[in-house]
């Protein structure tokens, strides 16, 4: 990852060593924080930032689930506002592909109490690169965690909060100590909820099949983009309970999430996805992905928000 010049922070552009908060902050202490990750790309017109609104209406509606109130700097914020702020980043940043956006609460009180406890935000310009590194673009290593995904009982899990995130740091710890790159949990029935910060889809009898969102999933917007593009594709998708069992046995399996894009997975559990090798399905999918995100397919234009 490679630090930019400027965050923007309750409304102000600052330096980035100048971008601090309280140690007692509530966010930082409690987990009681909203998050985006959005990728920006290279277009033929410029920098572009892909689907921009709906990152961002994701981005509300979690501060609504958590009663955070849209009030930053003495400013009350609403979309709009907010998605020039983000442009606003893009601008005043250098090689910037991806952002996050992060509303959090402030204030200096101990103690578990959210209310009326003033919030902040910032939107946060790096250059991430490959999120899984250049070791997974020829196929990603992943295990099934001791871990299980947090349920709707326990956690707003269909929206992005920092304090859920603990479970997902967990499972990627595991991940990464065992030589993977990723880790899928499974969740409190058993199935196969999502990867540590992507959805997963598999391959197998010539239909593609991606755990449906009542299992504890974000319904993630690459998820969502890549369920479209497989559909205009002529693919059957099929949201539903997924075994592990069915996991393992796929012809295919791969991730998609705004920060890994669309990684093609041949390892599970020490066990080899079909032959071993990236699939055609997957492949397919993946390439018409990078082409999507670039601009360069005008069907999915109304995806695309430039910057300039």
């Amino acid at each position: 990852m490679k630090k930019t010049e400027k965050i923007w922070l309750d409304g102000e552009m600052v330096r980035w060593e100048d971008a601090k908060v309280h140690v007692l902050s509530h966010g930082l202490n409690y987990g009681t924080s909203v998050f985006e990750g959005i990728r920006v790309y290279q277009t033929d017109k410029g920098p572009a930032v892909f689907r921009l609104r709906d990152h961002m209406t994701r981005l509300l509606e979690g501060c609504r689930v958590m009663a955070i109130p849209l009030k930053f700097g003495g400013k009350e914020y609403g979309l709009e506002e907010l998605i020039e702020a983000v442009k606003q980043v893009v601008r005043e940043n250098k090689d910037v592909d991806y952002l996050k956006p992060f509303v959090f609460l402030r204030g200096e009180d101990v103690g578990l109490n959210p209310v009326n406890v003033p919030a902040s935000m910032s939107i946060t310009g790096i250059n991430m690169g490959m999120y899984l590194g250049k070791d997974a673009e020829k196929g990603a290593k992943i295990i099934t965690s001791s871990w299980h995904r947090p349920d709707n009982l326990c956690t707003p899990a269909g929206a992005k909060i920092g304090g859920t995130y603990v479970t997902s740091c967990l499972a990627k710890r595991e991940a990464v100590e065992q030589g993977a790159n990723e880790a899928v949990m499974l969740n409190s029935n058993g199935y196969v909820a999502e990867c540590t910060g992507e959805n997963i889809f598999i391959y197998k009898r010539g239909k593609i099949y991606t755990p449906k969102p009542s299992n504890s999933i974000l319904e993630g917007i690459t998820r969502n983009s890549v369920i479209q593009v497989a559909k205009d594709l002529g693919y059957e998708v099929i949201e539903t309970d997924m075994s592990r069992i069915e996991m393992l046995t796929a012809d295919e399996v791969w991730m998609t999430g705004t920060a890994a894009e669309v990684v093609i997975v041949t390892t599970i559990d020490n066990r080899s996805v079909g032959n071993g090798k990236p699939g055609k399905v997957a492949t397919e999918l993946q390439k018409k992905f990078a082409d999507v995100v670039r601009g360069k397919d005008k069907k999915y234009a109304s995806w695309i928000d430039q910057v300039n």
